[in-house]
């Protein structure tokens, strides 16, 4: 999606009332977008610069805006659960993620990590996404298409993958930041080890204390890794 201009056919639009509601658009020409507060045409939007205020036909002022990836994370379609952004930001943090960088995910689920870690790397960087279940990697798709894609096109440095890490074919030390999320960790770390370059980094994300420790302990055992260590993100 463009970040700059006037908005152009194609384009997502986010809508805002005077009561703070949103509402999230494809621009369409010759289209309309029915509020309670009548409708909104398209074509009256397209052309406009970001921040204009647009009027539905009964008067409504809405504020219009490109959505920012918190926004787009947030409203758009899921099926599994997504990481929310007070956890991606952590993870980027504490992963350091870095533009340029080869990214390893291993659970794209329905794509919110994989938004962000592609706004991290940027256009010179890769993010290598595994998943299992087709479903869930077409909810990916989808959404990563439609945030990051151009014309519904998935972005040139992303490549997701059907199946398990465990069974990747990637060379050694082909990727340098890892981050897993799947219910059992533990069980690719193997795999995992091979693909990271020495001084990489791997980050886990768990829900329980009881995965937490097992992920752990096996990441001991490896003896390649420096002692983990683990945090919790609470937003207030």
């Amino acid at each position: 999606m463009s970040a700059t201009g006037p908005f152009t056919v194609g384009e997502r639009v986010q809508l805002t009332d005077a009561k703070g509601r949103r509402y999230t658009i494809t621009l369409t020409a010759g289209a309309e977008f029915h509020t309670h507060r009548g409708s909104i045409v398209h074509d009256a939007i397209i052309g406009q610069d970001e921040g204009s205020l647009v009027k539905s036909v009964n008067g409504g002022v809405f504020l219009a805006m490109r959505p920012l990836l918190v926004d787009y994370i947030m409203s758009m379609p899921r099926g599994p659960q997504v990481i929310y952004p007070k956890d991606a930001a952590q993870i980027l943090h504490e992963g350091d993620i870095f533009p340029g960088a080869r990214v390893l995910e291993a659970g794209a689920g329905s794509g919110a990590l994989t938004c962000w870690l592609l706004r991290a790397v940027g256009p010179q960087g890769t993010v290598i996404s595994y998943e299992q279940r087709a479903d869930h990697a077409e909810h990916a798709s989808r959404n990563v298409a439609n945030f990051h894609g151009t014309d519904g096109q998935l972005p040139d440095n992303w490549q997701l993958i059907i199946g398990d890490v465990a069974d990747s074919d990637l060379p050694d030390g082909s990727i340098d930041r890892a981050v897993l999320d799947m219910l059992a960790p533990w069980d690719v770390l193997d795999s995992v080890a091979r693909l990271v370059i020495a001084g990489g980094v791997l980050v886990v994300y768990v829900a329980t204390v009881t995965q937490l420790s097992t992920v752990v302990e096996a990441m001991r055992a490896q003896q390649c890794w420096t002692e983990p260590r683990s945090w919790e993100t609470l937003q207030r």
